[in-house]
């Protein structure tokens, strides 16, 4: 298969020849926050391997550097800025909307910034939605709750000419994008129809995925929040099993296609026995599967706590066949067939057990955010404003080892961000939860699975990167 060959460079309105308002250094050691150059980079892998080496000349392999410019490409005074969430809840929403608002306002002197409500439907007429007009003031306390204060739906992402249409006609020239995968390839459509216009409008994305599954960048904002908030469900759970006669928990968690909130809800634990993720199949029946655990479990210790990712296990269950607004596949409940599947299995073998079943999804993406997610939220949001002042466009603000950076949206939505099995991650909640590696029959049947699944990621990537490289080129 083809090498994948990123591409990190940042596409520019034009230049930048304002001189920002706020006031910064222009050299370290006097003890003031210095400007961000665009000379100013992060290097993707920080792993030293042998032979692979990077090419310090080749600046597309390198991050570039969020922050504030000395000089800018916008006239704040001239500027009118959109903001929208779009997909499900996320802890954290509010908190990036304030920290957008209070930039723009308080930083750099906007005094046009319109709330788009309800994800793109808010841009379609028909639709009958007002924008909201946000000032520090109407977003002062937003944090404190919840969901979001504008509003969230999913689809309408492909109407991307309509959308383009209402972003000309309420002037605005700096949309700023919350959502997850599917929203930020929108956003690129967007930006790009943007592009054939012939406008000048910058289109910066904040990566929201309570998944985690976003590439390149170390975490999504609300994925602590989630993990917190799980991991007082899997504690909870544990006291019921812990109290009964086998007694069982199973919990459900967030997690399609990305088993991250479910992994480190185990880690963070210290609770479950078993973690079940989409990356690692596993069976229910015979020897080596999931159910004969189970009751080698209950036989050692009379107690047992499951934690299942939503999208895991799915091909033991009928596919429904369907997608949601946004273009997801629907999935199957994993939850509630293990459920009842682990007490048919006890009641057959006339086994007593009492299974405790809980769902915390809603509870756990409508949290307020754990103060470091606020914080995280905070400077996303600061950082989207720079780069969207600055003329940076078509581009999402992400964490990479530790530092922020600007990621071209056509890379951060190439493929998604999975758990590893070979990776010192799963690696190390396997050793927390003293599962077995694998909990299957046939291991040579999952290693040709496992193998086939990595390849198909790998080749939608390749096809994308191509789509991507073939746009830049003509």
């Amino acid at each position: 298969m083809a090498t994948m060959k990123y591409d990190f460079s940042v596409e520019n309105l034009g230049e930048c020849k304002v001189k920002s308002p706020i006031e910064l250094s222009l050299e370290h050691g006097n003890f003031r926050a210095a400007y961000v150059t665009d000379n100013s980079y992060v290097r993707r892998q920080v792993n030293v391997y042998k032979g692979a080496e990077e090419d310090c000349d080749d600046k597309a392999k390198f991050m570039e550097k969020a922050g504030p410019r000395e000089y800018i490409y916008f006239n704040p005074t001239h500027v009118t800025a959109g903001i929208c969430t779009c997909g499900g809840l996320c802890p954290g929403l509010n908190d990036v909307i304030r920290a957008v608002v209070r930039c723009l306002w308080n930083r750099y002197g906007v005094r046009r910034i319109k709330g788009i409500q309800f994800g793109y439907k808010g841009f379609f007429a028909e639709q009958g939605y007002d924008t909201i007009d946000l000032n520090p003031d109407n977003v002062d306390a937003i944090h404190k709750i919840g969901g979001t204060f504008l509003g969230t739906s999913r689809g309408g992402g492909d109407r991307t000419s309509d959308i383009v249409d209402s972003i000309e006609r309420m002037g605005i020239n700096m949309m700023f994008i919350i959502g997850g995968d599917g929203t930020q390839r929108g956003a690129l459509d967007i930006a790009n129809e943007i592009d054939r216009r012939g406008l000048k409008i910058s289109v910066v994305g904040i990566p929201k995925t309570v998944d985690n599954d976003l590439q390149f960048i170390d975490r999504s904002f609300g994925f602590e929040t989630a993990v917190q908030k799980a991991t007082q469900a899997v504690n909870s759970i544990h006291m019921e099993a812990h109290s009964q006669i086998n007694g069982i928990g199973l919990v459900k968690l967030m997690g399609r296609e990305s088993g991250f909130i479910a992994t480190a809800t185990a880690l963070a634990s210290h609770e479950a026995n078993f973690c079940l993720i989409p990356e690692v199949p596993f069976d229910l029946d015979g020897p080596n599967g999931l159910l004969a655990h189970i009751e080698d479990r209950l036989n050692e210790r009379h107690h047992a706590v499951i934690v299942v990712a939503e999208g895991a296990g799915q091909e033991l269950l009928t596919s429904t066949n369907q997608t949601d607004a946004s273009g997801n596949k629907k999935l199957a409940d994993i939850g509630v067939y293990l459920r009842d599947r682990i007490t048919e299995y006890f009641a057959s073998k006339k086994i007593h057990i009492n299974l405790k079943y809980i769902d915390p999804g809603y509870e756990v993406r409508a949290a307020v955010t754990t103060a470091n997610d606020s914080i995280y939220c905070e400077r996303l949001g600061n950082n989207a404003v720079h780069a969207a002042m600055a003329g940076k466009t078509k581009i999402v603000i992400g964490l990479v080892h530790d530092k922020y950076v600007h990621i071209p949206i056509s890379m951060a939505t190439l493929k998604r961000n999975i758990v590893d099995p070979e990776s010192s991650l799963w690696r190390d909640c396997l050793d927390a939860t003293l599962q077995p590696v694998y909990m299957v029959n046939n291991i040579n049947t999952v290693v040709e699975k496992l193998k086939k699944d990595a390849d198909e990621a790998e080749a939608k990537a390749l096809a994308r990167l191509e789509k991507v490289n073939g746009m830049k080129n003509s």
